[in-house]
Parts: C-alpha cells; structure tokens; sequence
C-alpha cells in the first residue's frame, strides 16, 4: 500500500455531534476512553487534525501516559508520534500547544497558494510539506508521509478533514466513542461535515468489526469499505 494504514477516532454525541454550536469542546466520554485513546496515539507513528481543530481546540495530541511514553522511547520512538496538522493556508498560530508541549517530530501540511511569509514562520516550528494547488491533496500528502515512514495514522478530526480523508478513499477503519448526552443545534460540527453526499448510492459502506461498552456509552469500530474493495492507496 502506497499510504499508511490509516484511522479515524473520534467521540459524539448521541446525536452526532463533536462539539456546541460555538464549537467549544464537551467532555462526551471518560476515564477509560481517555485511556484507550491515549494507547491509539501511543501505538501510533503519526497523528494528524485539521486547521480547524487546532483553532477551536488547540489540542496538543501528546501521549499523556509516562508509562506509554517511555514504552516508545524503550522501542528507539520519539516520547510522541509524529504531529501533523493540515492546514491549507498556514493558518497554525505559532504559540499553538502542538508546538510548545511535548518532544517529538511536528509536522504542517500546506498547499500552493499558502502565504509565503506564514509558511516561512512555520518552518521555524515544524517540517512544512506542501501538497496540492489551492487546497492540501490528501492523497500526495498520504504517499510523502509513507515515504517518511509513517505506517500507521491516527486521524482526530475535526469533522471536515474527516470527511474530506473518507471521500478521498485514505481512510481503513473508523473508531467512534458514543456518549450518553444530546447536544443538538443545526450549527453545531457532527462528525463528518463536508460536502456530503447526494444520493445513496454515493455512501460509503462500513462493516461493524467489533462493539464495546465503555464508560456510559459504546465504542463502535467499523472497517471503511470502498465500491466493495478495501480502500486504495491513493
């Protein structure tokens, strides 16, 4: 395969949604999803958020366990994986926590049409690559970090980038927490936003591969399964 082997995780509502509509993060899940989550990020090379998720969030995506931490460092690994944030434009403010929490390599995907001033003060922060014309290709971007050495890829929203790794086909097996509260509001993220689909036909297929319940709600994981094949590379 062309691309690492690539995941979504995320948590949602019982109404599917990731945040308010002012697009302030809610506590959905609890210790023990906390936990699971920390060991995907600990048994992955890279994690990856979008530009918008760094904004509203500005998460710093670092393995909080020391125990896991050190684990990585006993495997010749950096204490956390590989940061990426896709950001079009090279919107990532330079005091964002991606960059001042944490040892590890960082790394800001950028198209073409990026400022050049805004990219050379990213360069000061992270590796900066740059693929597409006037958005990111997620695709060209998936084979360079395979090139780097990237096998496996944690993807943690927000809901744009979701959308945009399933449509392109980037995108092997999906992890949801669902928790036990309704947050509700036509403005407020859901899980995948994006264009959408038009017609049924368009959807893309899961098959459930396992189901567990955890705090007060379920992790459902699925497989993503593309006109009945296994994602393409890309």
């Amino acid at each position: 395969m062309e691309r690492p082997y690539t995941f979504i995780n995320s948590a949602m509502s019982a109404d599917g949604k990731i945040s308010t509509k002012k697009r302030k993060q809610v506590k959905i899940s609890g210790r023990m999803d906390f936990e699971r989550v920390d060991e995907l990020r600990a048994t992955s090379d890279a994690v990856m958020v979008g530009i918008g998720t760094v904004l509203a969030d500005d998460p710093s995506l670092t393995v909080k366990s020391e125990e896991r931490r050190k684990r990585r460092v006993a495997q010749g690994k950096d204490e956390n994986p590989v940061r990426i944030v896709v950001d079009s434009k090279a919107r990532t403010p330079l005091n964002a926590d991606i960059f001042n929490k944490g040892v590890g390599k960082r790394i800001v995907v950028v198209s073409k049409a990026a400022p050049e001033d805004k990219v050379k003060a990213l360069m000061e922060k992270a590796e900066v690559l740059v693929a597409g014309d006037g958005e990111v290709d997620l695709a060209e971007m998936c084979r360079e970090l395979k090139r780097r050495g990237i096998e496996r890829l944690m993807v943690e929203g927000g809901a744009t980038l979701n959308w945009a790794m399933v449509r392109a086909g980037l995108v092997d097996e999906i992890s949801v927490f669902i928790g036990n509260l309704i947050i509700g509001g036509k403005e407020a993220p859901t899980f995948m936003d994006g264009e959408g689909i038009s017609d049924r036909d368009e959807a893309i297929k899961l098959e459930l591969m396992k189901f567990e319940r955890m705090d007060e709600g379920i992790v459902l994981t699925w497989r993503v399964i593309y006109n009945n094949l296994m994602p393409t590379s890309g």
